[in-house]
């Protein structure tokens, strides 16, 4: 009897060791960002046509948050704001600028960030995470300040450059510093058709690149289950070009088609072109599904963090003659932007509002949705309280861990601000549920000032800004607050900052 009183203690001492063991283990993040998707292309956030049903059972494990927005409205600079923690307002980068126009001795990657630029990435991997990244970078190229690498991750595979990654049959990606060959015979990510048969197989190669990204990932998760890591895949759908796999777009009706886009407005022809934007997000949400599954297979999805959202909102117009946008698209046919304004390079809702899901089971509320207004520079305070990991002094963002484990409407304490120099120049601010917003500010006319009560009109249909000249001055005044010079992406703002 005695015995088997001390085996029975002996095993409650084991599993209260275990129990121990697991709740003191840290967490694990996985930040998935899509690439170009729309705050209605996701079947939680109202989609009707592309199944999306991994996301929805993310989301359904999860919460949805339904007043996130992106760091910017265009790559670049919202990778940025979101590795970084400094909104636009402070950001090194803030637009989409090729390295080579100010550093020659690159020919591909993105205006890098600099040496003295902290990110997430970094933080994490001196905290002892093991660190990966799959899919885009776009923050500076293999051998700048801004490589991968430099920027604290252990692990790179894929596009270092965001003008290689418009092809998804390029010759080459990136593992760290070296270049693998993938593609022997490379796809174009540009080319025009105007007359013929366009045929989907002229647009397909040997190997497709996000297959490769997908498995990187899996095997990060299933190498590094035994310690805390830090994973951040950027995947690049629904971005065009547009050529996926033949299998993935032959899952869509025939009938949605009756015109092949033939490359008017950039990017390659796809002789189905609402099928192949559709087989893009139902292959993203495909990833997503293949993520989980290995987290679960690793035994640690239920201790690990998992953040989706995109970049930017849905693409924009550039021909009045062509019935698609840009590459193809055609959020009109799919409703991408769910009455939001505006599509992606502009700071009205459409272009900066994006999907955004997070989950972990016991912490954060499963099937909930939260109005908490937030940005991508809240996501350095915010994934460093979830871990415990000390965040730096000087970001720009305020956690929303405390909305997402509490379940409700958290207040800001810091501005939601844009300040992007592209697109003839814009900015806004957001104050509770009022928006502000000022276009055109390159041009020879600048746009006056506009105000957006979002609560009643998420459409910005109706400027209310002559009625409240208050909320205008609080804008003007914030920006005069947030706003540093940026001699590479330099913007004056009228009544803000010099002349």
């Amino acid at each position: 009897m005695q015995a088997r009183r001390f085996l029975l203690a002996l095993g409650l001492t084991g599993l209260l060791l275990s129990s121990q063991t697991v709740q003191a283990r840290p967490l694990n993040v996985v930040f998935i960002l899509a690439d170009d998707l729309g705050w209605g292309e996701v079947g939680c956030f109202g989609q009707e046509k592309i199944p999306t049903p991994n996301l929805d059972a993310l989301a359904a494990e999860g919460t949805r948050l339904t007043q996130h927005y992106s760091g910017a409205p265009v790559c670049a600079p919202s990778r940025c704001v979101l590795m970084t923690g400094k909104h636009l307002g402070h950001a090194e980068i803030r637009g989409n600028l090729q390295a080579k126009k100010h550093f020659p001795q690159f020919n591909e990657g993105q205006h890098p960030i600099s040496e003295k630029a902290l990110t997430m990435a970094q933080v994490f991997q001196k905290a002892g995470y093991a660190t990966g990244a799959m899919g885009k970078w776009g923050l500076g190229p293999v051998g700048s300040t801004g490589e991968p690498n430099k920027k604290g991750f252990d692990l790179f595979f894929g596009y270092n450059c965001q003008a290689v990654a418009h092809s998804y049959y390029p010759p080459y990606l990136w593992r760290n510093r070296e270049q693998i060959t993938i593609n022997t015979h490379p796809i174009p990510g540009h080319a025009k058709q105007p007359e013929g048969d366009v045929k989907m197989e002229d647009w397909i190669g040997e190997t497709y690149a996000p297959k490769l990204m997908i498995q990187e990932a899996e095997k990060f998760i299933q190498d590094q289950a035994e310690k805390p890591f830090f994973l951040y895949l950027a995947f690049i759908e629904p971005h065009v070009s547009m050529h996926p796999p033949k299998a993935s777009v032959e899952k869509f009706p025939a009938e949605w088609d009756t015109e092949p886009y033939r490359g008017e407005n950039g990017y390659v022809p796809h002789p189905r072109p609402h099928a192949g934007y559709a087989a893009m997000i139902s292959d993203l949400d495909g990833y997503v599904g293949r993520v989980m599954a290995a987290l679960k297979k690793a035994g640690v999805a239920d201790e690990t963090l998992v953040i989706f959202t995109s970049d930017n909102g849905a693409t924009h117009a550039r021909s009045p003659k062509s019935p698609f946008h840009v590459g193809g698209a055609d959020p009109k046919f799919f409703h991408s932007t769910a009455d939001l304004r505006g599509y992606k390079g502009s700071v009205y809702e459409g272009g900066i509002r994006v999907p955004t899901i997070a989950r972990l089971p016991g912490k954060i509320p499963s099937g909930a949705s939260n109005d908490t207004a937030g940005f991508f520079a809240d996501w350095f305070p915010t994934l460093c309280e979830a871990t415990g990991v000390a965040a730096p002094t000087g970001l720009d963002g305020q956690s929303l861990w405390p909305a997402l484990t509490q379940g409700k409407k958290q207040e800001r304490t810091q501005p939601l601000l844009w300040v992007f120099p592209e697109y003839n120049g814009q900015v806004a601010v957001r104050m509770g549920d009022y928006k502000a917003v000022r276009q055109n500010l390159k041009t020879k006319k600048p746009g006056s000032w506009e105000l957006y009560d979002l609560s009643q009109d998420r459409a910005e249909a109706h400027d209310i800004a002559a009625a409240h000249p208050d909320f205008i001055q609080k804008a003007e005044t914030i920006l005069k607050q947030e706003v540093s010079e940026n001699s590479t992406f330099p913007l004056v703002i009228p009544g803000v900052t010099g002349e």
